[in-house]
């Protein structure tokens, strides 16, 4: 008899959810994590920036009425925001033990790896289980350059005491984007090097480039088209060197070339489970080639979105399976959001692709910003794409505005239940919220039954 009916190898969203609602079933589970328990997300990402965020997006908000009505702005001390941050993150890996531990879960420090496809090692103690769920996430990756070694990666900077003075981020993704947008604001000189030709390529590129010239009217200078050949500490900072010869000389610099997944060292050949250089490869099931052991969140390999959410739905929908449900995953669509300020957001299918398809798709623009100019704070350069299929329903949307968060939510929510103008006629929403122009501009262009 095995040990366990399934061990979750990692502690992240992509496995803790389902932890928690299989013990709550009365099963016997265990979580092994080597790192800090609620894996990256909780401890060291997502809930770390959207807390040093907040203070940003206050400030930015006020800089709309300058002139009519607010005069001053507020500043913001970066060392106490971060030791609030400490305050409020730290103690989230303990709650979490403790609250999986109250459920019954047993927790098994240290570094798991299969040594057949119902055993964990974890330093010399084997474990035994029916089940394996696989969510050890990815890492962020390492430029193999000279002087690698000098800079540090997207952990680093949510724990940084002070803000550098000078700033460098390689790569032009979402992680430098929202980085630049906190530093620049603070007076840092910030540069980033991108060996691509432009930003954030999977975005809606007029919303880019509006970003774009938010980011550089706020002092970030951007480096398309250089690969980073060198960093070398001199007397007066790091020097980044490119290929091409561009030189910038910071005081830190961060890599933010992009993520690669935790496969080694798990024993996934020893079982014979197949990966790429993506991930683990697995079913409609979320399945890997060795049946009675899964995979989730992104360490997965897939085209969709690598985030925090899609982890998530992966770690329920693994439960449900466990628990009897034999339906092969069937995702909706999913939102992201690239926090900086303003904000944009997309979700379904891209603007680009509609506008390139104009005989399934039409695009309707609604400058929300200007006609709802009370309703949204005086940001009047916000704005929403909308993609209709032929019938109109709504099946894709971009927005541009620091409300793109919580409105591409009430979008998904649309898209994904197929709504009509009609079923939105027969709902009463709050009046005067944000949201509600929103609703009000678009039911009408929406399919009528």
């Amino acid at each position: 008899m095995a040990d366990y009916d399934t061990i979750f190898i990692g502690s992240g969203h992509a496995t803790w959810h389902a932890a928690v609602t299989l013990a709550q079933a009365q099963q016997n589970v265990a979580i092994i994590e080597e790192d800090t328990i609620a894996g990256t997300c909780t401890n060291f990402g997502c809930d770390a920036k959207i807390l040093l965020d907040g203070p940003f997006e206050l400030t930015e908000q006020l800089k709309q009425y300058q002139g009519i009505g607010v005069n001053t702005s507020p500043t913001i001390d970066w060392a106490q925001l971060m030791a609030y941050k400490q305050q409020i993150i730290q103690p989230l890996a303990m709650q979490m033990t403790a609250i999986f531990k109250q459920l019954g879960i047993t927790i098994i420090t240290g570094h798991g790896e299969l040594t057949d496809t119902h055993t964990v090692q974890v330093d010399t103690t084997k474990y035994t289980a029916d089940n394996i769920v696989i969510g050890t996430g990815q890492r962020p990756a390492k430029l193999a350059i000279p002087g690698a070694d000098l800079m540090h990666d997207s952990r680093d900077f949510l724990d940084l005491p002070t803000m550098p003075k000078r700033l460098t981020l390689i790569g032009a993704g979402i992680i430098s984007l929202e980085f630049a947008n906190m530093a620049v604001l603070l007076g840092s000189e910030v540069h980033i090097i991108e060996f691509a030709d432009r930003a954030l390529p999977a975005f809606y590129s007029k919303h880019v480039e509006k970003i774009m010239a938010h980011l550089q009217a706020a002092g970030v200078h951007f480096h398309f088209g250089e690969a980073l050949s060198r960093v070398t500490q001199t007397a007066t900072g790091l020097l980044a060197t490119t290929k091409s010869g561009l030189s910038i000389v910071s005081d830190d610099i961060i890599v933010a070339t992009g993520r690669i997944p935790n496969i080694e060292h798990l024993g996934l050949t020893t079982v014979g489970i197949e990966t790429d250089r993506h991930g683990i490869i697995v079913d409609d099931h979320l399945r890997t080639t060795v049946s009675n052991i899964y995979a989730s969140g992104d360490v997965i390999s897939k085209r969709l979105p690598k985030l925090t959410p899609t982890a998530t739905f992966e770690s329920n929908y693994i439960a449900a399976q466990l628990l009897g449900n034999t339906a092969a995953i069937d995702y909706p669509v999913i939102p992201s959001v690239v926090f900086t300020l303003p904000r944009i957001a997309q979700v379904g299918v891209s603007v680009e692709t509609a506008k390139s398809d104009t005989e399934h798709f039409h695009v309707q623009e609604l400058p929300y910003g200007k006609l709802l100019a009370f309703q949204y704070q005086n940001e009047v350069d916000a704005d929403l794409q909308l993609v209709f299929d032929q019938a109109n329903y709504l099946v894709g949307a971009a927005i541009y505005g620091n409300g793109a968060p919580d409105l591409i939510n009430l979008l998904t929510m649309l898209i994904t239940d197929h709504v009509s103008a009609n079923e939105l006629s027969h709902k009463i929403f709050a009046f005067p919220s944000a949201s509600v122009g929103i609703i009000d501009m678009l039911t009408p262009l929406l399919h009528h039954d």
